[in-house]
């Protein structure tokens, strides 16, 4: 290669202080020595994608410490739903909070077979509308509710999700089903082992019934077979990868189910769909048999009805898992003890304030508050974590040219195709500048948690690479932007952020608790496709929701 062209290349990586004699000298080292040791470890470790093997031994420990250690939590104490009764219509079971069904399931008013006829059948009547269920699992559901049943006619009961049905995010691997990824280039694919998290579930008696919508490879709501929709305003998509779980769990069709962000894939859409989930402290759940992004940022955690609903997962599914290194034995507090008077909480500018107001007429003290960081690059260096570790697990992808396959070209492909192009010294410095970030966060966080917009980008890019926790509560809602009719039933929902440092998720989930203890936002029944004499949903529809977007 001419001098010219090779001084061209390297201006354009920001190489440009080389003459050309270190040019040619830097050519002739990577010919002799980079190549053959790139493509030695591509043999050993990227032949496989998804990053399902071989993690690094880099492990990213969000805590801070404060405290010192503490000693492991023994379980939550759940709060008594005695006195629930079995309502008559079907679609008021299917809006049940897991507790209540739990109880419901306790006291014999109900069997875990009929909880899972109840849902397949709404699964099936929503599906075709929202495009949200990748697979159904009913064989699966219906013996594993069988088992339930059995063990509690034998006096046997594991706890409120004894016979509970529930999705998975597909990107979970489950035996002797498709873990599809969302992408055309997997969407044959059988993983036949099991996930940890599959594997806390199911001991813990809970019953799948669907495998739910992924964006396609982990990014946005487009996959292979559609692209997934809001049950408010089915007129516009429910945005974030964790799509599935979040409108299923909306619209009734599971009570709760399981979603993963590495940066906004579940708050994103459990704002839209109008649902509460909780994004845990980075490590508190092991991700062995899932897809992975970015090692140091992916997450996994519940959508569910309310937030003592999360607070039950979270503690079925936390703790160490001894294939994934960076998840631990966090010692999280029962969020259920938590004496909520005796926090100070901070609400930015952008927050919500019915949630401020409620939660200072239950006694907590509420202050203004903002978090102060000197950084300026936080979703640059969002990016060039995320992106870098995406194609060391998809390298062979890429490679391979499946990459022209993908469901949305302006996405993972172009993200991809300029990260071959990072350095390795270049990726280091966005890690030490991470570093920065996550000292001046934990320097500036002086609450106990604060209240804020749950959607906003440079929260959602903070917030997952300090590993901090927040909790998707909806509030309420306001009339959509140019309704056809003064009696359309679609809604816009609002929604609110509860941050807390890490490992303070029980703080979070008891500010929750507490808000929705005497709201009811989160109750409410979506209309999915009871649209009203009056409306209809234009085809294509004019709600377009762009994809995610770099703001330096």
């Amino acid at each position: 290669m001419e001098a010219k062209h090779l001084q061209s290349m390297f201006e354009l990586i920001d190489f440009g202080f080389f003459n050309e004699t270190k040019i040619q000298e830097i050519v002739k080292g990577v010919s002799e020595m980079n190549v053959p040791i790139y493509r030695a470890n591509r043999k050993l470790v990227a032949t496989k994608n998804g990053g399902l093997e071989n993690s690094s031994p880099l492990v990213f420990n969000p805590s801070w410490n404060r405290e010192g250690p503490r000693v492991q939590g023994m379980r939550f104490k759940y709060p008594s739903v005695s006195g629930v009764k079995l309502p008559r219509d079907e679609k008021d079971i299917a809006f049940m909070s897991v507790l209540e069904l739990g109880e419901l399931i306790k006291t014999r008013q109900i069997t875990s077979k009929e909880l899972v006829r109840i849902y397949l059948k709404q699964l099936k009547r929503y599906n075709h509308v929202l495009e949200a269920v990748v697979t159904y699992t009913e064989e699966l559901a219906y013996k594993q509710a069988k088992e339930a049943d059995d063990l509690l006619s034998q006096g046997t009961y594991l706890g409120p999700l004894h016979g509970i049905p529930y999705g998975l995010k597909d990107i979970v691997a489950v035996p002797g089903y498709k873990t599809t990824w969302g992408s055309t280039s997997f969407k044959d694919q059988v993983l036949d082992f099991e996930a940890w998290v599959y594997k806390r579930l199911k001991a813990s008696g809970a019953v799948l019934v669907a495998k739910l919508v992924t964006g396609s490879l982990a990014y946005d709501d487009i996959w292979f077979g559609g692209r997934t929709r809001n049950p408010w305003n089915i007129e516009e998509f429910s945005t974030g990868s964790s799509a599935g779980p979040a409108a299923s769990t909306s619209a009734g069709m599971v009570p709760f189910a399981i979603g993963s962000e590495t940066a906004g894939s579940m708050t994103y859409p459990a704002a839209r769909c109008g649902i509460t989930a909780l994004r845990p402290t980075f490590g508190s759940v092991g991700r062995t048999g899932v897809m992975s992004i970015s090692e140091s940022l992916d997450k996994l955690g519940p959508f569910c009805r309310t937030a003592a609903d999360c607070a039950v997962i979270l503690d079925i599914i936390k703790g160490k898992d001894p294939d994934d290194p960076s998840s631990r034995n966090i010692a999280f507090e029962d969020p259920f003890s938590v004496d909520i008077t005796k926090l100070t909480v901070g609400y930015t500018k952008d927050a919500d304030m019915k949630v401020v107001e409620v939660l200072g007429s239950k006694g907590v003290n509420m202050v203004p508050f903002e978090l102060n960081y000197t950084v300026d690059s936080v979703q640059g260096i969002l990016n060039f974590t995320m992106d870098v570790d995406m194609l060391a697990h998809f390298d062979e992808w890429q490679r391979t040219g499946q990459d022209d396959l993908y469901e949305a070209q302006d996405q993972w492909p172009v993200e991809l195709r300029r990260t071959r192009v990072v350095t390795a010294v270049d990726y280091i410095q966005a890690q030490r500048a991470r570093g920065k970030l996550i000292r001046e966060v934990e320097k500036s966080f002086t609450v106990d948690a604060f209240v804020g917009n749950v959607t906003d980008w440079e929260k959602v890019c903070m917030g997952n690479l300090v590993g901090l926790p927040v909790l998707v509560i909806p509030t309420g809602f306001k009339n959509i932007s140019d309704p056809p009719t003064n009696s359309c039933r679609r809604r816009t929902t609002t929604n609110a952020g509860i941050y807390a440092p890490p490992e303070r998720d029980h703080i979070a989930l008891a500010l929750g608790m507490a808000y929705q203890s005497v709201t009811d936002a989160h109750r409410k029944q979506p209309p999915i496709d009871d649209l009203g004499p009056e409306d209809s949903i234009p085809n294509p529809p004019r709600a377009l929701i762009p994809p995610r977007k770099l703001h330096l």
